[in-house]
């Protein structure tokens, strides 16, 4: 079947079907394989990209930097504007539509990234809302395809800590999509909200997943292909680490908690960044302030050999590179 997603924005992975996404992924290899070899894309050549970013970030700009300039496009990084100040989002949407081919934001409200859509004309990506964050899934999927045998409607994901968060949010959405199973592992405070859950099991009861939300951590990781876990406090929760510290300690994904999968190939993964260690000025205060050298991974899980954090987070490129040249590029 032939597929066609040029001019379609990419805010949460609800709106593509299974197949979508595996042409995606499928896209994302080929991207990977002709940049390896050193075979320069023209899929972007002439097309302009705005990069709006309300929050921080390290991987998506740069993975969006990159994937542009890869594909003979321009850039440009918005961070200053008056989106939201002294101009609407509507009308920000509407200037920026006629200056450039497609925008990607990074920010808080889904529904700015949505507006951004509705009114610019252009193809939006969303690079991260407090909801959804659909690109680091589709690095996370690649990542996994990478390291099983088994097609990914066949593997098992387990995701241990704030599962009601927007990595968590989408990665269940994705593995609802492609018929993965996929179970968080979380204290009940942190289980996912219950209207999006009953949503995804709808969309799981169609592609042959099973979705699992559960306080168990033994039985929750039983045959888990990859476990992944994230921060356990969010942007713009900062005043929160006391609380999350007492509901997530015991989800720190360790060795153990590895060795529940029973399975020799598990992988770990983690969208990045991790605090394993006392190497960040956030990572230190929290030590200072509550003893904890290590936050949601054990530093000897984040370094195993069976840990493909690198590889995921260059994943991140390759699949955003995917995502701009299937919805805007000369293909």
């Amino acid at each position: 079947m032939s597929i066609n997603i040029k001019g379609r924005s990419f805010l949460t992975l609800k709106d593509f079907t299974k197949e979508e996404v595996q042409y995606l992924l499928d896209l994302s290899l080929d991207l990977k394989k002709k940049k390896r070899v050193g075979i320069k894309g023209n899929s972007l050549e002439r097309k302009n990209v705005c990069l709006i970013f309300e929050k921080t970030s390290t991987r998506t700009r740069c993975a969006f930097e990159t994937a542009v300039y890869d594909e003979g496009g321009n850039v440009t990084f918005l961070t200053n504007s008056q989106m939201g100040k002294k101009e609407s989002i509507e009308d920000t949407a509407k200037v920026l539509g006629r200056f450039y081919d497609g925008i990607e934001f990074r920010g808080f409200k889904q529904e700015t990234v949505e507006s951004l859509s509705k009114f610019s004309g252009v193809p939006v990506w969303n690079g991260l809302t407090d909801l959804y964050h659909p690109t680091q899934v589709l690095a996370d999927f690649l990542t996994i395809k990478e390291n099983t045998t088994k097609p990914l409607n066949q593997c098992k994901l387990v995701y241990a800590g704030d599962a009601r968060n927007n990595v968590a949010n989408s990665l269940m959405i994705g593995a609802a999509k492609v018929g993965m199973d996929f179970t968080a592992v979380a204290p009940k405070e942190l289980h996912p909200d219950k209207e999006l859950l009953a949503e995804v099991i709808e969309i799981a009861e169609k592609s042959g997943s099973v979705i699992e939300v559960t306080t168990d951590i033994d039985n929750g990781l039983k045959g888990a292909d990859a476990v992944y876990t994230d921060v356990w406090v969010s942007m713009g929760e900062e005043d929160k680490y006391e609380e999350r510290i007492k509901l997530l300690e015991p989800y720190r994904v360790d060795m153990k908690m590895m060795e529940a999968s029973g399975n020799p190939g598990v992988i770990f993964l983690h969208c990045l960044p991790s605090f394993h260690d006392l190497n960040t000025t956030i990572g230190l205060e929290v030590f200072e302030k509550y003893g904890l050298k290590e936050m949601e991974v054990t530093d000897e899980v984040f370094r195993a050999p069976f840990s493909k954090v690198f590889d995921e987070a260059e994943n991140r490129m390759h699949t955003i590179k995917a995502v701009m040249v299937a919805t805007l590029g000369n293909i």
